[in-house]
């Protein structure tokens, strides 16, 4: 698992924990932890959207790059006169 893996896993843990957060509301500052609660967890949205994004972009790259640069012989390929 790749260290990308790993940081997306633990945002995707910490998404899943934010939502089954209950709001307490009869506690003091109850209302700024919410808030403060809502914006991480969009930031944790964006960052695991930003990472897996940035991932099959530049796995749709490298496939692009090899596809067709070398023959099943390993060599360059031929061109049929």
């Amino acid at each position: 698992m790749s260290n990308r893996d790993v940081v997306v896993d633990a945002l995707r843990e910490l998404v899943d924990a934010l939502d089954r957060r209950v709001a307490q509301v009869e506690r003091l500052g109850e209302a700024r932890i919410a808030r403060e609660a809502a914006g991480l967890r969009k930031e944790a949205l964006r960052r695991i959207q930003e990472l897996t994004t940035a991932s099959s972009d530049r796995d749709t790259r490298e496939a692009e790059r090899s596809g067709g640069a070398m023959t099943d012989e390993g060599g360059p390929p031929r061109k049929d006169v």
